[in-house]
């Protein structure tokens, strides 16, 4: 022990060199320098928990990387699908509608599809928009465009019961598939249409999202959209549907072409149930409403789409290209009674025989109903042509405007004399229609028994350029022979003129002396001004007069004013009538001008223009009361001049008096006058023979003044055109001459 070694303290061994470690020491030193360092107390040393934060934050990284890569990725993905295609699905067919919205004629798309506007809103039944919503979207106002919980819920259904039972489109992705229709179904797809449903969102409201589902939503063959699929599967708008009809329509889109009606009524059948069974289970539909709504068939045929108006829709189309929606101002209920009765009155006239009719309502000027010819689609009596605008000789349809233009010069009364006796103006010699002749008659009895002599007599008096010139003022074109001018046959049918603008002229009698051009198409500006036809007393009075007619068997008498006309040969049967409201023109006879023996307007026409005023469902309005200076007296009680009519040419005489006779300017003359610089004319003389003194001067109703002893004076010409001249005796004797002022 005691050559012990004694322990060495620091200081002794400092300043000796360190002994070699044994070999024990060698491996534990060797292990433990690949041992995590530790403190004294066993935890892990500041260094091993910086290389671990190195670790998650490579891993961090790669992560973010990945993620911005990525999105990146999706990004330029999204970006590469372009805008969506809204401009392209919103193409709709055209549709003409009626002034109150309702559907006339709807043209297909240029790929043949039907495809109508609507407004889930006003259009669509509330009780089909909450069975789509229930069915397909009931989170529908909720969600963003994706519908998570119903995208879990079709999984769960698929894993538990081992079949699809409901899906998990939403209605806004099930429109982006429409909007870009792709056969395929793939993961690819169902991401494309969750992105475009998101950006539809975020484009559109859910009132506009709704909207345009219903446009495009298939119901087999060619109809998209429900309001498609409802006029041809029932006839009607979907505003107001059975549970029957809103289950079949929802369940029709789901597969639109293994459930077509018209192929496959069994399928969708059984799908319209499927909806039923369902909205029971949710408890949107009671179990006896249901039980009601499955026990209705399902339709089997399509029915063919409205067709009223064609030839309105036709022109319309033509005017308006490429407008979805074009409201014309003719009533739909209206037009379809109208073109009913021509088509049943075309077939008991006889074969070929078509039937024009037009009703214009008098204070706007707006067209009610056209029926341009019986039937459309029948061949033989050339349907497609619209014989409302078509050139035809108008009979004695005229002869209004002529006895009007002769109480405005008031040279006639209602109640004058006037002779009915054969008589000859030059080579031309007038006869009646029965061709017999019924003497002196009252001027109202000869406008309405249309007898041709009086209306050529005061035809000559007040000139048929003066005719022809006012009714072109008042919107009426009449169409004269190639290098012909105005004469007096134009009073019996001598002239072109459409029977729309014939019943624009007759308009000019209830509005008592203006006529409003013709409107079709509605526009929210409305400029028409009226234009001038006669004064309103002339007016009043031919109304006054042609409500007195004689009406057919089918009519009552007093209530409609209408005249009658029949063309040269029998080609052309007319009648117009008008009340305080409407007035409706009525034309019938051969398309191709062919004469019909035996087509007269009283017999074929008029019976036509009383059954139309009776079919609008409204009685007949009475006539304007009379406006001012309008004289109501008899014959016996009427001033001197106008108790007779008497041609130019025939004096009135007085006891051994002779009456005024105006020597120049001659009857029918022009007169140019010569105008200087500053605008002023030169005198016109006047000069007249006979009459008691003193003579007074009357230029278009207004008086200018007496002549002197020497029965002529200078007068100051009126304006350019047509003027009267009017010459009255102390006794009331007159004479009146029409001349022409350039």
């Amino acid at each position: 022990m005691g050559n012990a070694a004694a322990p060495q303290t620091p200081s002794s061994c400092a300043g000796k060199r360190r002994e070699a470690p044994s070999s024990r020491q060698m491996t534990r030193a060797s292990t433990t320098s690949f041992a995590e360092p530790k403190d004294v107390d066993g935890r892990d040393k500041p260094g091993h928990d910086g290389r671990g934060k190195q670790r998650l934050f490579r891993i961090a990284s790669a992560i973010g990387i990945a993620l911005v890569v990525f999105a990146a990725a999706f990004a330029t993905w999204v970006v590469s699908l372009g805008p969506l295609p809204l401009e392209q699905a919103r193409k709709v067919s055209t549709s003409i509608v009626d002034r109150n919205g309702k559907l006339l004629r709807a043209y297909a798309m240029a790929d043949g599809r039907w495809r109508l506007p609507v407004d889930a809103k006003t259009a669509v039944d509330p009780g089909y928009l909450k069975l789509l919503l229930a069915y397909e979207d009931r989170r529908f106002r909720e969600h963003g465009g994706i519908d998570p919980l119903a995208l879990g819920r079709a999984a769960l259904q698929l894993v538990t019961r081992g079949h699809i039972v409901s899906g998990g489109s939403t209605v806004t992705m099930q429109l982006a598939r429409l909007m870009e229709p792709r056969r395929e179904r793939s993961v690819y797809a169902k991401l494309r249409q969750m992105v475009r449903a998101v950006q539809i969102e975020r484009q559109l409201s859910k009132d506009q999202i709704l909207d345009l589902y219903l446009a495009l939503a298939p119901f087999g063959g060619n109809l998209e959209g429900i309001r498609a699929a409802s006029i041809a599967y029932f006839s009607k708008e979907p505003k107001r549907l059975s549970l029957a009809e809103a289950a079949l329509l929802v369940a029709l889109p789901q597969s639109p072409e293994r459930r077509r009606l018209d192929r496959y009524p069994q399928a969708a059948h059984a799908a319209r149930d499927r909806v039923l069974d369902r909205m029971v289970e949710d408890g949107v539909v009671s179990q006896e409403d249901a039980i009601q709504a499955r026990a209705v068939a399902v339709p089997r045929m399509r029915k063919p789409m409205p067709i009223l108006a064609p030839h309105s829709s036709d022109a319309a189309i033509a005017i308006l290209k490429d407008t979805p929606v074009i409201r014309l101002t003719l009533d739909a209920t209206l037009q379809k009674t109208l073109e009913a009765l021509a088509r049943d009155r075309a077939i008991a006239q006889g074969p070929n025989i078509s039937i024009g009719m037009i009703v214009v309502d008098n204070e706007s000027g707006d067209v009610l109903a056209r029926v341009g010819s019986s039937d459309y689609f029948d061949e033989r009596r050339a349907g497609q042509v619209d014989m409302t605008r078509a050139l035809r000789s108008p009979g004695s349809t005229l002869k209004p405007f002529i006895y009007g233009l002769a109480f405005e010069d008031g040279f006639v009364h209602p109640d004058s004399l006037i002779d009915d006796r054969p008589i000859r103006f030059g080579s031309y010699a007038p006869e009646n229609f029965d061709m017999t002749f019924q003497g002196t008659v009252p001027i109202r009895k000869a406008l309405q028994l249309s007898l041709n002599v009086p209306a050529i007599a005061l035809l000559d008096r007040v000139g048929a350029s003066r005719l022809s010139s006012r009714l072109k003022q008042a919107g009426g074109s009449l169409v004269l022979p190639k290098d012909e001018a105005p004469g007096l046959a134009m009073g019996l049918g001598g002239v072109g003129v459409t029977l729309q603008d014939l019943a624009q002229l007759y308009t000019g009698f209830p509005r008592l002396g203006t006529t409003k051009p013709l409107r079709e198409i509605m526009s929210d500006q409305d400029h028409r001004e009226p234009m001038r036809l006669m004064d309103q007393a002339a007016a009043w009075q031919v109304g006054n007069v042609l409500i007195g007619t004689p009406p057919p068997e089918n009519g009552v008498h007093g209530k409609i004013a209408f005249k009658t006309g029949t063309s040269y040969g029998y080609r052309d049967a007319w009648s117009v009538g008008f009340d305080g409201r409407i007035t409706i023109a009525v034309w019938v006879g051969r398309p191709d001008g062919a004469p019909v023996p035996g087509l007269v307007g009283r017999t074929a026409a008029a019976p036509i223009l009383f059954d139309a005023f009776a079919r609008t469902g409204k009685i007949p309005a009475g006539l304007p009361k009379p406006p001012k200076g309008v004289v109501l007296a008899s014959n016996a009680k009427l001033p001197l001049p106008l108790r007779r009519f008497r041609p130019v040419g025939e004096l009135i005489r007085t006891g051994a008096d002779q009456a005024p006779h105006i020597q120049f300017p001659l009857n029918g003359s022009r007169i140019d006058v010569d105008r200087t610089g500053d605008g002023q004319s030169a005198a016109m003389p006047v000069k007249v023979a006979g009459g008691v003194l003193p003579l007074t001067m009357m230029i278009n109703g207004i008086s200018v003044g007496e002549i002197d002893s020497r029965r002529q004076r200078l007068v100051d010409p009126p304006g350019p055109g047509f003027a009267r001249l009017t010459v009255i005796d102390a006794t009331g004797a007159a004479d009146t001459v029409v001349i022409r002022v350039e």
